[in-house]
């Protein structure tokens, strides 16, 4: 995630020809199965830190770079993020303990590709408060995804989540957005996920982007800890993300990090 820099120079945005959609399909299928594989090892009496070791493991063994790792100094191969933490959270001692909800956020990159996702898990049994949350904010992302094509713009598809999120009583992060993505981890143009439809940049086919909505459940202002790099919410609300990369075509988008045994999201209740 990016810091909302709106007065980048859109002239800066990426226009990828079709052989660099490859390149991202790899990488994001490997940021997928690292997801997919993560899972597992999501449970009650797990640390922070013991998530980010088998990550980083399973990465190098693949013959891949955990992007996050050094990154503007971040200590960490992934970040996760707990409960109240918004996003960026840093791997550590922290114990999961049975009704956390955690997002964890990976990019390997794959031959010079980002592949860049994360996900909600459940931490044994949750609340029905953190599953809605969790299932609203998946559902939003995927709306915003939706609303991607050429010719809409970005405003279109901030305002399809903002919508869905707020009709739920829920509220949209503002302070951190989602990004252009390839080559390089983060570049313009900012996705946003709040807006109005028709305004922003007008979306073109070659485009490649983070999707990546951070819901909260009561108010949307957050703060930075002293780390320098944990955001939480103010009132210290629960908080959830899900994130997707994605490629602008000809008459839609490809998702890049869709999971390979269909575990994109928690089982959620009917």
């Amino acid at each position: 995630m990016e810091r909302d820099e709106s007065r980048r120079d859109s002239q800066r945005v990426t226009l990828h020809p079709p052989e660099d959609f490859a390149g991202m399909r790899r990488a994001g299928r490997v940021a997928a199965e690292l997801l997919d594989h993560i899972g597992q090892f999501v449970r009650p009496g797990v640390t922070t830190g013991e998530l980010d070791r088998v990550c980083a493991e399973w990465t190098a063994e693949r013959g891949a770079v955990s992007a996050p790792l050094n990154y503007r100094g971040f200590p960490k191969s992934i970040c996760t993020s707990v409960n109240h933490v918004v996003c960026h959270g840093i791997p550590g001692d922290k114990v999961l303990q049975d009704g956390d909800i955690l997002n964890i956020d990976v990019t390997p990159i794959v031959d010079g590709w980002h592949g860049d996702s994360s996900r909600m898990y459940f931490v044994g049994r949750i609340g029905v408060k953190a599953r809605k949350l969790c299932e609203v904010t998946y559902e939003s992302m995927m709306r915003g995804i939706a609303a991607v094509r050429p010719g809409a713009t970005l405003g279109d598809v901030g305002h399809a989540i903002q919508e869905f999120v707020e009709a739920h009583r829920f509220s949209v992060v503002r302070e951190f957005c989602g990004h252009g993505v390839g080559r390089v981890f983060h570049e313009p143009p900012n996705v946003m996920h709040y807006g109005k439809p028709g305004e922003g940049m007008v979306l073109r086919e070659g485009m490649f982007l983070t999707v990546e909505p951070m819901v909260n459940a009561g108010r949307w202002e957050t703060k930075i800890l002293a780390d320098g790099w944990t955001a939480v919410t103010k009132d210290r609300s629960l908080s959830a993300q899900f994130e997707h990369s994605i490629g602008v075509t000809a008459n839609g988008c490809e998702i890049f990090t869709l999971s390979p045994a269909g575990l994109d999201h928690p089982p959620f209740a009917a």
